[in-house]
């Protein structure tokens, strides 16, 4: 097995900037994700590592050697892409032990590797049929089996699961991750899911336009986004998202949101102090952040339900105070019996927000300020 350095790596197509500096280190046996929107050069970046495109600027290592001039076929490691590139008039053992032909394998080596494999998977029952008598989730475990039979350093995966329905996709992530924990083989995956990235990714790697904008454990994205960018990205619902300026009202520490005020807490106000107040900032708070409550109480701000979006054991509540809308993450216990109602009657709930949990982020440069 290798560990991968991407290594202030950029891509050009003519005045396009697709990979802008990206530096990225993927320990030995890591599953790493590249998690981002279209176009955010994640794609771009794991088909320079594979050898399939050619970076611009910077060095790609796998292991301890420098690749960049090393063809796709001589970097041993394994692509498995969205579309599952299966050989439809293949059965499935050809389809498994196609790489291992190509390498010229010893045919007795070939049987063992693909019979191991497919019983790894649980195809091992399917070894004579063609991809088209095969489900989708069993196509894609086919296209797996046939990256894992040749055991190679990296594995590269491109979208695996985007073409499975809701269900079977949570199924196969499960699986996958399982698989790769138990192989050990070191693993760049992409995905614009960021349900994908934060349950299956040991560290999460968020890109927009080209540039990395954090690199994390999965909880650190969540609980400490570096800028305004990863904590709109990370979470569902998202985080809120409020413009506001820092004010101080007879000595108490205060963020005005225009439509209402936020005293800070004395640790917040402490470590802001410390800092380089901008004018303008943004407040971030997550949804399961906002406490909503049937009565008045000391310190809530009244707001109007815009919305109310069941989830089961949860509610999403869209709320608005004046021109400022935000969402809110509740049980959905209390609104038993009632939830259309307050819906129809557009009711208007009591608002809080838990202090301690507050974001702030400098409106100009989008970056974390606390």
């Amino acid at each position: 097995m290798a560990g991968v350095l991407i290594e202030k790596m950029s891509k050009y197509f003519d005045a396009v900037k697709a990979v802008d500096d990206v530096t990225i280190e993927v320990q030995d046996g890591e599953f790493l994700v590249l998690l981002g929107p279209s176009g955010c050069g994640k794609t771009t970046t794991l088909e320079i590592v594979a050898g399939l495109q050619k970076q611009s600027v910077g060095h790609i290592y796998i292991g301890d050697h420098l690749v960049d001039k090393v063809p796709p076929k001589d970097r041993d490691v394994a692509m498995v892409f969205q579309s599952y590139a299966l050989y439809p008039h293949m059965t499935i053992y050809d389809n498994m032990a196609f790489p291992l032909k190509l390498r010229r394998c010893p045919r007795d080596e070939i049987v063992k590797a693909v019979k191991e494999t497919a019983q790894l998977l649980g195809l091992s029952e399917l070894l004579d049929r063609k991809p088209k008598q095969l489900s989708g989730g069993q196509m894609q475990r086919v296209a797996l089996s046939r990256a894992i039979v040749r055991q190679p350093k990296v594995f590269l995966m491109d979208e695996p699961l985007s073409n499975l329905d809701a269900k079977l996709r949570v199924q196969t992530r499960e699986e996958l991750k399982r698989l790769q924990r138990k192989l050990g083989i070191t693993t760049l995956y992409v995905t614009h899911d960021q349900v994908e990235a934060m349950t299956m990714g040991d560290r999460v790697a968020v890109m927009s336009v080209g540039k990395l904008q954090q690199l994390g454990s999965p909880e650190e994205i969540y609980a400490h986004p570096a800028n305004i960018f990863v904590a709109g990205f990370i979470g569902s619902p998202p985080m809120n998202l409020l413009p506001c300026r820092y004010q101080e009202a007879g000595g108490r520490p205060l963020l005005d949101v225009e439509e209402f005020s936020l005293e800070l807490p004395a640790e917040l106000a402490g470590r802001l102090k410390g800092k380089s107040v901008p004018e303008r900032m943004i407040l971030g708070i997550r949804p399961k952040h906002v406490l909503v409550h049937r009565e008045p109480i000391p310190g809530a701000v009244i707001a109007e339900v815009q919305l109310l979006q069941p989830m089961g054991s949860e509610v999403i509540i869209t709320l608005k105070v004046g021109e400022k809308a935000f969402t809110a993450q509740a049980f959905s216990g209390w609104l038993v019996d009632e939830a259309f109602r307050i819906a129809a009657a557009e009711e208007r709930l009591w608002v809080t927000f838990d202090r301690e949990k507050l974001h702030l982020f400098d409106a100009q440069s989008e970056e974390i300020l606390l």
